[in-house]
């Protein structure tokens, strides 16, 4: 575990001593519409120096804790059962040394292979997803490993109320009625959210945000634009509410598609995204 030359803002202390480990996974290779969230991490990382590393919203400041930045997976082309199993060696090692995963994406189909690993070490796992899309698909296309199917593929191996949703608005009605029996869905917003982290705050939690669950409005940088999402003050809410768990083990944000969005807009509500997703994760 190398530091990256070139790191997220407050991310960059030494492997050992830090407790978070951030990574890039910069693979868009299923994406069914518009591609390009490859291009995102390193554009995040250039764009957060634009923060400050202090949160008001959650009185704390990135300066205080240890973290490190391992830089970008260096993926093959054309092959997503590879990409996954990258992913999951290198979120393993991660917490095999004790410390927390946090990927940063591209598509969310990279989810699949931080989750296996931490599952691993973690059988009693739950997932929060914050995504304007379902993803439970089965297959799209034919193919089953797809953005549009990564929390089915969770699903395989977690099994039933496992997986919590929140914000979704968009899937095909197959997904909806599969998931009354199967997943914890909570429609078009984040009501419920403080019911679940009370249920949730001594377990294991795994935490992958799409940040399409964002109004297009506040986030139009992504590749499948979804009308009547939640507003930038309402995520900030879940991630106060986030701070009530006592053992996040793992975590995501995914689906930036920088260049959709020239004012760079969007690439500013990720990357404070990622500084408040770090923070609610250390003690």
């Amino acid at each position: 575990m190398n530091k990256n030359i070139f790191t997220f803002i407050g991310f960059d202390n030494e492997f050992e001593e830090s407790q978070i480990v951030l990574f890039g996974a910069p693979f868009d290779g299923t994406t069914s519409f518009r591609p390009g969230t490859r291009f995102a991490p390193n554009i995040m990382r250039n764009d957060s120096f634009g923060l400050e590393t202090y949160s008001p919203y959650l009185n704390k400041d990135l300066e205080d804790y240890m973290l490190f930045d391992s830089g970008d997976l260096d993926f093959p082309f054309g092959n997503p059962q590879r990409i996954i199993d990258m992913i999951k060696e290198h979120s393993k090692a991660i917490l095999n040394a004790g410390k927390i995963p946090f990927m940063i994406g591209g598509e969310h189909l990279v989810t699949l292979g931080s989750v296996q690993s931490v599952y691993e070490k973690y059988n009693d796992l739950h997932i929060i997803h914050l995504d304007a899309h379902a993803d439970l698909r089965e297959d799209y296309m034919g193919q089953k490993l797809s953005h549009a199917t990564v929390l089915r593929r969770c699903h395989d191996f977690l099994g039933d109320g496992r997986i919590h949703q929140f914000g979704i608005r968009s899937g095909t009605k197959e997904e909806f009625t599969w998931a009354k029996d199967h997943v914890d869905m909570h429609p078009f917003s984040l009501d419920g959210l403080k019911e679940v982290i009370d249920e949730l705050k001594d377990k294991p939690v795994y935490i992958t945000i799409d940040l399409d669950v964002l109004d297009p409005s506040i986030f139009p940088g992504t590749g499948t634009i979804e009308p009547g999402g939640i507003s930038f003050l309402e995520l900030i809410g879940a991630f106060k509410e986030f701070s009530r768990l006592n053992n996040i083990v793992g975590m995501d944000a995914v689906e930036l598609s920088p260049h959709y969005d020239q004012s760079g807009m969007s690439t500013a509500v990720a990357c404070k995204v990622i500084r408040e997703m770090a923070l609610v994760a250390v003690k």
